[in-house]
C-alpha cells in the first residue's frame, strides 16, 4: 500500500511546475499559431471568394457581351440582306427594261425586213405573173 509522505508534494509541487513550463514553452506557441493560421486561411478564403465573385461577374459581362455582339451581327445581316434584296430588284427592274427594248428593237427590225420582203416578192410577182403569163400566150 502507498503511504503518503513529504515527496508527493514534491511531486504535486514538480507536476505543476512542469504543466506550467509546458503551457508557456510548448502550448502557448502552438496556440499562436494554430491562430494566426486559422486567420491567414480565413483571409485566403475570402480572397478566393472575392476573386471567384470577380471572376463571375467578369464571366456575364463577357457573355453580356457575346450576346450584344450576335445581336447587332444578325441585324447588320439582316440590314444587308434588305439592302441586297433592294439592289436585286433594281438590277432585275433594269435587265427587264432592257430586255424589253431589246425585243422591242428586234420586232422593229424584223418588221422593217419583212415589209422590205414583201415589197420586193410584190414587184417581182408582177414581174413573174407577166413572164408566165408570156409564157402560156406563146410569146418568149
Amino acid at each position: 500500500m502507498v503511504v503518503p509522505d513529504k515527496t508527493i508534494f514534491i511531486q504535486a509541487v514538480n507536476f505543476l511546475v512542469m504543466i506550467f513550463l509546458l503551457n508557456v514553452v510548448m502550448i502557448k506557441p502552438i496556440r499562436e499559431i494554430i491562430k494566426k493560421r486559422k486567420g491567414l486561411m480565413a483571409d485566403q478564403l475570402e480572397k478566393i471568394e472575392g476573386f471567384n465573385g470577380n471572376a463571375a461577374e467578369k464571366i456575364a459581362s463577357y457573355e453580356e457581351q457575346l450576346s450584344d455582339a450576335r445581336k447587332e451581327a444578325n441585324e447588320i445581316r439582316t440590314a444587308m440582306k434588305g439592302e441586297g434584296t433592294v439592289e436585286e430588284q433594281s438590277l432585275m427592274s433594269a435587265a427587264g427594261v432592257e430586255a424589253s427594248s431589246t425585243i422591242q428593237n428586234a420586232r422593229a427590225e424584223i418588221k422593217s425586213q419583212v415589209k422590205g420582203a414583201m415589197d420586193t416578192l410584190t414587184k417581182d410577182v408582177e414581174k413573174f405573173a407577166e413572164q408566165a403569163t408570156g409564157k402560156i400566150l406563146g410569146q418568149a
